[in-house]
């Protein structure tokens, strides 16, 4: 796997130093990852269900409440008391795993259910942080 810097290009006057034709990109890794932080909550995946759409078991969840939910999003929802993160089929009322061993889940009118928001960036530490311990 090849990683990229971000970098922008800048216009060269003069005689420069060759390592001044790239600037480094100011990032805030909050307006990249957070669109609407009135909206924004964090949560963090458990199990392998979702694998299957890149969300591996310990990853952090980055989790809009303001976005209109879109069949096969995928989503936070309280099923019964429990956060599950699954894709969403609204025309079937199934709550979907990214795993073929996982069965879907039927949503009925006897279940207790609410959204609790649109997956939208999942992020995967690659060493523990103070930040994240329980």
């Amino acid at each position: 796997m090849k990683v990229i810097p971000i970098k922008a290009s800048a216009g060269i006057t003069g005689f420069e130093s060759p390592a001044a034709e790239y600037k480094q990109l100011e990032l805030s890794l909050d307006e990249l990852l957070v669109e609407h932080p009135g909206a924004t909550w964090l949560g963090r995946a458990a199990g392998d269900s979702m694998q299957g759409v890149g969300i591996f078991d310990g990853d952090l969840l980055i989790i809009d409440r303001s976005l209109n939910v879109r069949n096969h999003d995928v989503v936070v929802a309280n099923l019964n008391g429990e956060f599950v993160c699954k894709l969403l089929d609204m025309s079937r009322r199934l709550l979907l795993s990214a795993n073929a061993e996982m069965p879907p889940v039927p949503v009925s009118g006897h279940d207790t259910f609410t959204l609790e928001g649109v997956v939208v960036r999942s992020v995967r530490c690659h060493r523990s942080s103070y930040l994240l311990t329980e």
